[in-house]
């Protein structure tokens, strides 16, 4: 059975970084693309990032992209946060994707098969 399992969450002035990492577990072959997404609070959950398989498609959203990485390696996906703003603080969940016949990252969440639990990520000001 699928199962992602995220860590690194945690409480951090603003400033700092942060590392998320998620492993993936259960049908490693069929997860093509890992991501993240959050959940601000009072917030319908968002896109953050995400990488296929084959590395040739990776997507971070605009307004984090100049202090988030995404990485990827096999059966686990990372994302360093770097430069922490209060306006981070969310949930962040780990989300998977199988193969749909197209290489490109999906933005969408309905575009995604499987997800974790979340993390909490909390931003003092």
């Amino acid at each position: 059975q699928a199962q992602l399992v995220e860590s690194g969450g945690g409480l951090v002035q603003a400033g700092g970084s942060l590392r998320l990492s998620c492993a993936a577990s259960g049908h490693i072959s069929s997860y093509y693309i890992l991501g993240w997404f959050r959940q601000l609070p009072g917030k319908e959950r968002e896109f953050v990032a995400a990488t296929n398989r084959a590395g040739d498609s990776t997507k971070v959203t605009e307004s984090v992209k100049d202090r988030f990485t995404i990485a990827r390696d096999n059966a686990k996906v990372y994302l360093q946060m770097n430069n922490l703003k209060p306006e981070d603080t969310a949930v962040y969940y780990c989300a998977a994707a199988t193969w749909r016949g197209v290489p490109a990252v999906g933005v969408e969440g309905r575009e995604y098969d499987y997800w974790g639990q979340g993390t909490q990520v909390t931003v003092s000001s």
